[in-house]
């Protein structure tokens, strides 16, 4: 089978509700440019669009061609189509005071005389704190809802495999707390000589936190409304990569909205003159074509050329939509 069945155009005609999608894929194989091309698409059709970058290496200013950091800004002079990289700075220091607060509590309730400070280092020196801050600030951004159509820019898969994966750990991780913090409540109620019932702002915290991950599970585990796609180009590495991850997101309820392979060498731009490496590109190319029609079959929605130079500014990005977005 060497064509595709389904096209991302089609798909997201036959997705009407389709709000929230993701790009992923190895470092390298394209995901931003892919990300501003179907943000591009969407803004194009009326929609009032975000481009989100979730990765902590972000790369959307330099595709754009403007600085987009730290706050929504308009991009390709399309009046409906945001670009955005999340600074997670704020968020860090912000969750910073809420443990500090959430210690300090715990500290008094349990009439410990320690320091919170020594508590607080070592909760925020986790080296996932900040992967944590960018699940809660792309948490944020699906659940103020102030768009019609939101596109992820993702980390490389391992890290975007962690980032989606964060509700269903801190849900798990919020069941565990709870139930501790009700077995310490009932305690300290047995041996409390006073029968009033106490405030507790960590089990408040802590019930709004459960809320708030199984609405995020909720939102990216809803087919109807996620869609989570794969990059590839024509190579060994980046389908080993995918080939590894897709079962895994298929696993967790994550839905799959298909793979896009990029970078193709065209047949018509090669000749007997042609270069011998260009040649032999183009043979690795076909084979490894071949594994991917062979791997995933009619989840391929588009196979995009190798430009001639690199995709960036909106004359690009335009070029791009139309080899995503094939008319059928």
């Amino acid at each position: 089978m060497n064509e595709i069945t389904i096209s991302m155009n089609k798909f997201m005609k036959d997705n009407p509700r389709l709000k929230y999608i993701f790009f992923g894929g190895k470092g390298g194989v394209g995901k931003t440019a892919m990300a501003g091309a179907a943000a591009l698409w969407s803004a194009k059709q009326g929609r009032k669009t975000l481009l989100a970058s979730t990765n902590p290496v972000h790369s959307l200013s330099n595709l754009f061609e403007q600085d987009v950091f730290g706050k929504p800004v308009m991009v390709c002079d399309e009046k409906n189509c945001y670009a955005f990289e999340i600074d997670t700075r704020d968020t860090i220091e912000r969750s910073k005071r809420e443990i500090r607060e959430k210690i300090n509590w715990f500290l008094k309730f349990a009439d410990i005389t320690t320091k919170a400070e020594d508590f607080i280092e070592s909760a925020t020196m986790n080296p996932a704190f900040e992967e944590s801050a960018m699940f809660e600030n792309m948490m944020d951004l699906m659940f103020k809802d102030e768009y019609d159509f939101y596109v992820f820019d993702t980390a490389p898969t391992a890290n975007a495999r962690r980032l989606l994966g964060m509700s269903k750990v801190y849900s798990l991780w919020v069941e565990k707390m709870l139930k501790s913090r009700e077995e310490a409540k009932s305690l300290k109620e047995m041996l409390s000589f006073s029968k009033k019932k106490q405030e507790d702002p960590l089990m408040d915290y802590l019930l709004g936190f459960r809320d708030r991950m199984a609405h995020a599970k909720e939102l990216l585990t809803d087919k109807a409304l996620t869609a989570f796609f794969f990059v590839t180009l024509p190579e060994a590495l980046p389908i080993a990569v995918i080939t590894r991850f897709i079962n895994w997101f298929y696993e967790f309820g994550i839905p799959v909205g298909g793979v896009v392979v990029n970078g193709l060498i065209q047949q018509s731009q090669v000749s007997e003159d042609t270069a011998e490496f260009v040649r032999n590109r183009v043979k690795m190319q076909k084979e490894h074509m071949e594994v991917i029609w062979k791997t995933f079959g009619d989840r391929v929605r588009a196979v995009l050329p190798l430009f001639e130079t690199e995709v960036k500014g909106a004359n690009m990005l335009n070029r791009m939509v139309d080899q995503l977005m094939v008319n059928e």
